[in-house]
């Protein structure tokens, strides 16, 4: 007869586990049969242990069929899936889903809410008024037949001992580990039933892989679990030294998006969207290479056409399209303060983390799961690294209804901003790719 007690004494000395042992642990886990001190110390086995590659494997499977997995045969073509391991001022997926979309490629995706300073497709989405984050499955995969595109809330039947695991992570310090946070994503990607899946994972100061080596080792994990179960799957180590556009919150971030599929968005974030976008287009066979897809990308972006198709896919779930070109629709926050530059010079970086920390305190996103989210709040960032800064200038701009925290967070986003006396060399937003 097995027992917990075992399993946990094997890994504990360095051995392999079989997949029935894992099994066993994910199974009586997440019926409750396996208490939370032993899941607990099972972790931690793991967190100084490690997992091998099966092992990484068995674990993603055993928590992937612990609930629902989306059924999206009925939607014709091959259906690629895009996943952020989370940055500040991330709004891609609200770029890619219709700009994939009006190439041709079916993009039926489950998407997060913000948690911390990384915020959540949710949450943006929200911000649009009437949009509907709920559907029920014969409604999202009739939406993904008739526009090509939808998005949803993940629900609790999705991967739910990957949920009740990572709860128990985030309060046992064993949150960093490269085959838990593996297993944790990859599990509920392939749940959610897309045929190929493009992974962005961020490096750098406001990302949760610091160092080129950790985001490189979590980008192979990812890839060869989703290759070994049938899932196209490719990687791209993507820079996140500062946020990601100038836009950091939820409404202040959809505006953001709509400008970049008019063509006019911040040139970091238009790059990191075509290099995703295109890799999707690639893995969904609507491309023969990348360089094809980025051509393609392009078309729609000068066409309109992927403008439009964000119309169509807001209008389908509910949303009031008329945001598109009335930015007046979204909620907006009753304050402004301008944040002056402490220095003068160029800027040298900016901590990621902090703004988004900033973000965060403005009321833009969650310190815990249950905390309510002000979709009006964030901030805007009037310099990025590289630019010239005179000494009083405005660096920033926040967003907030919540008057008390502001000296506050324009001391933390001044922290944030280093400053030199040279213009620093830019650090290639992306960095590589694992396939």
């Amino acid at each position: 007869m097995m027992r917990m007690y075992d399993i946990i004494l094997k890994k504990r000395e360095g051995q392999e586990l079989s997949t029935e042992e894992i099994n066993f642990f994910i199974n009586g886990y997440n019926s409750g049969a396996i208490p939370d001190y032993q899941a607990a110390a099972f972790l931690m086995a793991v967190f100084f242990r490690g997992l091998n590659d099966r092992e990484t494997a068995d674990l993603t499977m055993a928590m992937c069929d612990s609930g629902d997995r989306a059924e999206l045969s009925a939607i014709p073509g091959i259906k690629v899936d895009k996943h952020s391991t989370g940055g500040v001022g991330d709004k891609t997926t609200l770029i890619l889903v219709p700009l994939v979309a009006a190439a041709g490629a079916p993009v039926a995706k489950m998407s997060g809410r913000g948690l911390g300073h990384t915020g959540g497709t949710i949450d943006k989405l929200e911000s649009i008024p009437g949009f509907n984050v709920a559907l029920e499955p014969k409604e999202f995969i009739e939406q993904v037949r008739r526009v090509g595109a939808a998005v949803v809330a993940q629900t609790g039947r999705l991967a739910p001992a990957d949920k009740k695991l990572y709860a128990l992570r985030d309060v046992t310090a064993t949150v960093d580990s490269v085959p838990l946070i593996a297993g944790s994503v990859m599990s509920k990607k392939i749940a959610s039933g897309a045929d190929a899946i493009v992974l962005d994972v961020k490096v750098g100061s406001g990302a949760f892989m610091r160092d080129n080596n950790s985001a490189f080792k979590l980008a192979r994990a990812m890839v060869d679990i989703g290759n070994k179960v049938g899932r196209r799957t490719v990687a791209l180590i993507t820079g996140m030294d500062q946020p990601l556009g100038y836009a950091v919150g939820n409404a202040l971030e959809v505006i953001e998006a709509i400008e970049t599929l008019k063509g006019q968005g911040p040139d970091d974030l238009m790059e990191i969207c075509l290099a995703l976008g295109a890799t999707m287009l690639l893995l969904a066979g609507k491309a023969g290479s990348t360089d094809e897809g980025r051509k393609k990308l392009l078309y729609l972006l000068e066409s309109g056409k992927a403008l439009e198709k964000l119309e169509e896919f807001i209008a389908a779930q509910g949303g009031d399209p008329s945001v598109v070109r009335e930015y007046w629709r979204l909620p907006a926050a009753k304050m402004t303060m301008d944040i002056p530059a402490p220095a003068s010079g160029f800027v040298q970086a900016i901590h990621a983390e902090k703004i988004g920390r900033a973000a965060m305190m403005l009321g833009a996103g969650r310190e815990k799961k249950d905390s309510p989210v002000d979709l009006s709040a964030g901030l805007i960032l009037n310099k990025k690294t590289g630019d010239v800064v005179t000494a009083g200038e405005t660096i920033a701009v926040l967003h907030t209804n919540n008057l008390s925290s502001l000296d506050k967070v324009g001391k933390i986003v001044q922290s944030a901003y280093a400053f030199s006396e040279k213009r620093p060399e830019l650090l290639p937003l992306v960095i590589g790719s694992v396939q």
